[in-house]
């Protein structure tokens, strides 16, 4: 049976960085159980109402700007599942959750950066999950729930977002002049606490972190990152065993800390 995934996907430039993440998510794969199609769930996604990508080819969107040339060069052809994608909204709709399917949505750089690290050869049908940011952790930790049948069909659910993300903090100097280099204090507090409460299964502490957790505002001063998380955790099942599998820190205060869901 398949595990459950957070991953933080950190910038969109992690194809080209030397850095530990991007290492690890890069052998990720070769460690799983090959699955029959990837739900994956990106912070980059945000709409009211859950949606699924149905298209039969994904798009490349390059969602950003200001970036490197090189970067906008890249393409993922990724191909979906749409009838997969028919049937996975339905079994949101029987536990409660409208949702939609979209059949012209392609994958975010949230979705592709990670599955071209992990699955370079695209031979994997993928189907996109919209977050609903104004809705909460609460929320996506149901809807996970809702989802957590696709473990036992070999379906992998990867949700891919941020451990910590707050850009206006990052250190952006070349490390050669000292950047990148020192994780503040408030990151490194957030990002324990958080992996203790995981660890504890303490599930209603987490979906209260933004009242509980040490600088939770600071870590993230909004949801969006953070909440894919919690629809890992909802679809791992009630006897979820959580498994930390990388932690590492980008630009100063980027947490780039990665779990399974088992």
């Amino acid at each position: 049976m398949q595990p459950t995934l957070f991953l933080s996907h950190g910038s969109p430039m992690m194809p080209f960085e030397d850095i530990p993440a991007r290492s690890f998510i890069a052998s990720l794969g070769q460690t799983l159980e090959r699955p029959k199609a990837i739900l994956l769930v990106s912070a980059h996604w945000d709409n009211d109402v859950p949606t699924l990508s149905a298209a039969d080819n994904l798009d490349t969107i390059h969602d950003f700007y200001g970036f490197p040339q090189q970067l906008y060069a890249l393409s993922y052809p990724a191909h979906g599942d749409p009838a997969l994608a028919e049937s996975i909204a339905d079994t949101l709709g029987d536990a409660g959750l409208r949702a939609y399917t979209d059949a012209a949505r392609g994958l975010d750089h949230g979705a592709w950066i990670p599955l071209m690290l992990m699955y370079p050869q695209a031979d994997i049908p993928v189907i996109q999950l919209s977050i609903q940011s104004a809705l909460g952790p609460g929320h996506h930790l149901q809807l996970g729930r809702a989802l957590a049948s696709l473990r036992e069909q070999n379906i992998l659910v990867i949700a891919s977002g941020g451990f910590t993300h707050n850009l206006r903090s990052l250190d952006r100097r070349p490390s050669i002049l000292g950047g990148g280099n020192d994780e503040p204090a408030w990151a490194t507090e957030f990002a324990d606490w958080m992996h203790n409460a995981l660890m504890a299964n303490r599930t209603c502490d987490l979906v209260s972190y933004r009242r509980l957790a040490p600088h939770a505002a600071m870590a993230h001063p909004t949801d969006e990152h953070l909440l894919p998380l919690f629809v890992a955790l909802g679809a791992a099942g009630p006897d979820a065993q959580p498994q930390r599998l990388h932690v590492s820190t980008t630009l100063g205060a980027l947490r780039l800390d990665a779990y399974a869901f088992n």
